[in-house]
C-alpha cells in the first residue's frame, strides 16, 4: 500500500480549486487532495475525519468565515496548533502577510497563475520539513525566483 499525503485546500473560487487539483494531480498519485469551498466546510471536515490533513492551503478572501477566521480558530485549538497552514492568497500586501504570520500561519504563498510556477510552488512547500521549520520575517513568504 502506498503512503498517501493528504492536502486540504480551502478556497471559494471554483477556478482556483480546479487549477490546484490539476497541478497536484500532475505531482503524483500519492497526494490525496481534499477541497472545501468555505471556512465552515473546512472546519466540518477537520472535525469529521478521515482523512486528516498533513498540510492545509488556505485562501484568505472568502465570504462569511474568512481565512483569518479559520486561522484564528485552528491556532486556538490544541488539536490543530501544529498543523502546517499555508496561506495561499492573491494578496501581496505587507499588512496581510504580517497579520498572517502573527496569527500563526506557517507559510505564505502568493498564488501563481501559471501551471509550471504553481507546480514548483507546491513542490517547494511540500518539501519543507514542517517539524523543524520556524516562520520568521525572512523565510515566511515564498519568493518565486
Amino acid at each position: 500500500m502506498k503512503n498517501e499525503f493528504t492536502i486540504f485546500y480551502t478556497d471559494d473560487d471554483p477556478e482556483d480549486l480546479e487549477f490546484f487539483m490539476e497541478v497536484t494531480s500532475a505531482l503524483g498519485e500519492h497526494l490525496n487532495i481534499v477541497t472545501q469551498n468555505n471556512g465552515k466546510k473546512l472546519l466540518h471536515d477537520l472535525k469529521n475525519p478521515p482523512p486528516n490533513p498533513h498540510i492545509l492551503f488556505l485562501d484568505l478572501n472568502m465570504p462569511g468565515f474568512t481565512g483569518f477566521d479559520v486561522l484564528e480558530q485552528l491556532r486556538s485549538s490544541e488539536e490543530y496548533k501544529n498543523l502546517p497552514i499555508v496561506i495561499f492568497s492573491t494578496s501581496n500586501d505587507e499588512r496581510t502577510i504580517s497579520k498572517s504570520r502573527e496569527m500563526g500561519a506557517s507559510y505564505y504563498v502568493p498564488k501563481p497563475s501559471d501551471f509550471s510556477l504553481l507546480k514548483k510552488t507546491i513542490l517547494h512547500t511540500l518539501n519543507i520539513n514542517w517539524n523543524t521549520f520556524k516562520p520568521s520575517k525572512e523565510n515566511f513568504v515564498y519568493l518565486n525566483n
